[in-house]
């Protein structure tokens, strides 16, 4: 370990290790992340026993309610899982979690029919996903 030339045993600056850290932004991916997961999560759940949460007598452009819930809780479970890897700053994760907040943004807009403000909401969150996972998700930071 360098020392500086006064001999006090304090490490020069360049011997200081360089670590990586998340940006706010990543966080707040993440964690928006795991929210949503548990959310489509628990909605799926409810879709797929037919639960009486949903609007009555609702017509779906691609199947019914209750493929839209097994669709729902596949994803959630994958975007909880994704969730986990980019708190780990898992790149891989960061990637995976781009891609199902996208695939997620595209059911939330065809099952407005079931819930059509929380599919709004839940859509404007993976869009903010999307940006904080792309824009500061890949990009390591070093001090």
């Amino acid at each position: 370990m360098g020392v500086h030339a006064s001999g006090g045993g304090v490490p020069a600056r360049s011997d200081v290790s360089t670590t990586t850290h998340m940006s706010g932004w990543v966080v707040f991916a993440g964690t928006m992340l795991a929210i949503v997961a548990t959310l489509n999560i628990i909605y799926g759940i409810a879709a797929i026993s037919d639960s009486s949460f949903f609007v009555n007598d609702a017509q779906y452009v691609i199947s019914s309610l209750n493929t839209w819930g097994w669709v729902a809780l596949i994803l959630g479970c994958l975007q909880m899982l994704c969730a986990f890897g980019v708190w780990a700053q898992n790149t891989a994760a960061i990637w995976g979690g781009i891609a199902f907040a996208g695939l997620n943004a595209i059911a939330q807009l065809l099952m407005l029919p079931a819930y059509p403000f929380l599919s709004l909401a839940l859509f404007g969150v993976d869009m903010l996903v999307i940006y904080g996972l792309a824009v500061h998700g890949l990009r390591h930071e070093t001090l």
